[in-house]
């Protein structure tokens, strides 16, 4: 069973899923973790007619306790005043900083399909929802104290009421610190020496800690949400959802003060780039916002929910990392829409990827869109209706838009310049470096290619034939050839390739290094105990075979003609040294 199908068979009438996030920053991508795993668990109830909401608030009241990345001229006066207080870096039209950062998130959810109930906790707090909550939790002051020594082990004064206000002199919310509460108003100070990220003003005073006077500490705020909304299924990041953290006691506090259970939890493991965890207040790694302009929706989404929650997904933008999500999607879209042939939780998998479900349709492969679109005399859509034979669909051509964006903008932004795929106008240099064996292979392939149906499928059957032909390991051809077109040793199948481009041009390329044949005979001959192992393995797929003598300075060679019983041909060449004694290696294949 695929885990939000477990999650809903726990579920029992209306739900109201919760997630959240403190706009200090450019969002980064690893909080679009919680929100897909929410989003999925969402559409997962939806599906099976379980009424359920999806609310996602702003943690705006959380006071600036770290400055974005290269923004310190602007917020370092701010520190500790809430993100909502705070103004929004220069030439912003947002209202304040929270806003600033959180409308570039907003913008992911909306191309990434995930439809919330926004709120803000400046509008809760102001409006006095939290009152009633606030009231309670501070009168149950010596019960938070007690459960966080008996969960986490953290010892409270018993002057410490878990609530900060805003200080009415500094304006700041993280310096100050609430040593009385009379049912009606709390006592505080802004302690210069509370937090070592900002210096509170030194002022005392007493304030009502009620309609947004300020707020309270987020394990406790957790709990006001869960009672107030009411929340009935929420998450946690792997870092929170430990023995004796917060969660654990935030759910204690609910249990000792207001007598209900907590949400379900869904702990989640963190979202990895190169192995490495994302900070967006130290500008660490990807925002959300680049990922999702990296990767189409579908696939993004399909990143994210594939992996079991418990798990971490970790993604490796490097040429082979992003090569192999793309064509992991395409599998799962081809075994759900075309084969049929998807395990349910295959098929769970990709429906929550899609934005909506669109059913089979053509999918250029994106290692060749990558190629293809560094390529800058290419028309890629063009080329890829030509090779179809047929105008592409609008879902095709959005899709393989999406995909051109993706690959030019991961050349540009992400791929090391060896990973770059440019085709080479002129024999690079670091061709010369070819074996005898891979420069006789691509003057034999030019041969084949003279005369060879110029389409990917024939293409592609045409190289393996020529490979096996040559002799030469398939791997090593292949390297031959993005070696001399591409400079490189890695790039899309090499028939697709190869149907792209001008048939003279390949051609002339392959035969430009020379090569000499009895260093290539040499080195591509095995030893005749080598071939009699080969063809016992091979002995019930053998048709026949014929043979051939060539002869040198060097020596004399024996090349095999190995036919199969599935039409392919194999060649085998010997050195018949020092006599040439064809039967004698014939009688040993007997």
């Amino acid at each position: 069973m695929f885990w939000c199908e477990e999650v809903a068979a726990k579920c029992r009438g209306p739900q109201i899923i919760n997630d959240s996030k403190t706009p200090s920053g450019r969002v980064h991508v690893g909080a679009l973790r919680g929100v897909l795993i929410h989003d999925a668990i969402f559409r997962t109830l939806k599906s099976k007619g379980i009424e359920a909401r999806y609310l996602f608030g702003v943690d705006d009241y959380d006071p600036l306790d770290e400055i974005p990345a290269g923004k310190g001229a602007h917020f370092e006066k701010y520190l500790g005043q809430p993100l909502c207080n705070v103004p929004a870096p220069d030439g912003s039209s947002a209202s304040d900083m929270a806003e600033h950062y959180m409308g570039e998130f907003w913008g992911v959810f909306e191309e990434l399909g995930v439809e919330v109930e926004r709120y803000r906790m400046r509008d809760i707090y102001r409006s006095g929802r939290f009152n009633g909550a606030i009231d309670t939790i501070l009168r149950k002051a010596d019960v938070v104290r007690r459960i966080y020594k008996e969960v986490s082990n953290s010892d409270r004064p018993s002057t410490w009421f878990p609530f900060q206000t805003v200080c009415e002199q500094c304006g700041r919310i993280g310096t100050t610190e609430v040593y009385a509460y009379d049912g009606e108003k709390v006592s505080y100070r802004c302690r210069p020496d509370l937090v070592k990220w900002a210096k509170g003003c030194g002022y005392e005073g007493q304030v009502s800690p009620f309609d947004g006077r300020g707020k309270l500490p987020w394990k406790l705020e957790w709990v006001a949400k869960w009672v107030t909304f009411p929340v009935s299924i929420e998450g946690a990041g792997k870092d929170h959802s430990t023995k004796g953290g917060s969660r654990d006691v935030a759910a204690a506090c609910l249990r000792a003060i207001f007598e209900k259970e907590p949400p379900l939890n869904v702990p989640y493991e963190f979202f990895l780039v190169g192995g490495a965890k994302m900070s967006s207040s130290r500008g660490l790694g990807a925002s959300a916002r680049d990922m999702t302009d990296l990767l189409p929706p579908e696939v993004l989404r399909f990143l994210m929910i594939r992996t079991k929650p418990n798990s971490p997904v970790n993604f490796d933008v490097h040429e082979e990392g992003i090569i192999k999500l793309f064509n992991e999607f395409d599998r799962y879209q081809t075994r759900v829409y075309r084969d049929k042939n998807a395990t349910p939780d295959e098929a769970a998998v990709f429906r929550l990827a899609e934005r909506e479900a669109q059913g089979d349709f053509f999918q250029g492969n994106f290692q060749l869109v990558c190629a293809l679109a560094q390529m800058p005399h290419l028309d890629t859509a063009g080329e890829m209706e030509k090779r179809l034979g047929r105008d592409l669909s609008g879902t095709e051509r959005t899709a393989l838009e999406r995909r051109i964006r993706s690959a030019r903008l991961w050349a540009e932004s992400y791929a090391s310049e060896e990973e770059k795929t440019r085709l080479q106008e002129k024999l690079p240099a670091r061709a010369s470096l070819l074996t005898a064996t891979q420069r006789a292979f691509m003057h034999q392939l030019s041969v084949a290619l003279e005369n060879a149906p110029w389409g990917e499928d024939a293409l592609q059957a045409t190289v393996f034939e020529v490979a096996r032909m040559t002799p030469i390991e398939q791997p090593v051809a292949f390297k031959a050839i993005y070696r001399v077109l591409l400079d490189k040793e890695s790039g899309p199948k090499a028939g697709n390739l190869f149907a792209y481009l001008d048939r003279e041009f390949v051609i002339r390329r392959l035969r430009e290094l020379e090569f000499d044949p009895e260093m290539f005979w040499a080195e591509s001959a095995v030893s005749d105990e080598t071939l009699r192992q080969w063809m016992t393995q091979q002995k019930e797929k053998v048709e026949g075979y014929s043979h051939e003598l060539r002869s040198g300075v060097s020596g004399n060679y024996l090349e095999l003609t190995v036919l199969m019983k599935d039409g392919k041909r194999h060649l085998r060449r010997v050195k018949l040294d020092p006599t040439p004694d064809v039967n004698a290696v014939l009688s040993t294949l007997a």
